[in-house]
């Protein structure tokens, strides 16, 4: 129930020529709180609810715990949120053993792509396809839930 990930900027679009999956992501927050995020997100035709804690001094590791929810379900809670509704499409991209997720983002946040890796352990290898730009694991202005409330468009 850990999640490791990094997160870094997007240099161009050629990630989508290698995408094998492309998905519309909405999501809000009943609860922004760093230390205990509760997200709802409607990914196509799935929808979740996600409780996250606070991040470790690396910024790479920490508690998830998510649960499968019904689309109606979900769309209710999202009348629930917090300000700030989260609208982006995600695509999925295969290099070597990892699947990197790159999130462009509209709205508020339009202009913004960012790439996440999971990994098994905060020290364990990857491979950066070319359009991998800069690290911004340990930036907490590029988690979601700060992004809801804090626009990349008013940075």
């Amino acid at each position: 129930m850990v999640e490791i990930e990094r997160k870094f900027l997007v240099t161009s679009d050629a990630y989508k020529n290698e995408a094998f999956s492309k998905k519309r992501i909405i999501q809000g927050y009943l609860s922004s709180n760093p230390e205990r995020s509760v997200r709802v997100r409607i990914k196509e035709n799935k929808a979740y609810i996600t409780v996250k804690g606070i991040s470790n001094a690396s910024g790479m590791s920490r508690f998830e715990w998510e649960k499968e929810i019904s689309t109606d379900e979900a769309q209710n809670l999202l009348l629930l949120c917090e300000k700030g509704i989260i609208d982006k499409t995600r695509f999925e991209v295969k290099i070597g053993s990892h699947t990197y997720e790159i999130d462009e983002f509209y709205g508020e946040n339009d202009g913004l792509k960012m790439a996440e890796i999971e990994l098994q352990s905060e020290t364990e290898n990857f491979e950066r396809p070319q359009w991998l730009g800069e690290e911004v694991t340990n930036d907490k202005r590029y988690y979601n839930s700060y992004l809801s409330k804090n626009p990349f468009k008013n940075w």
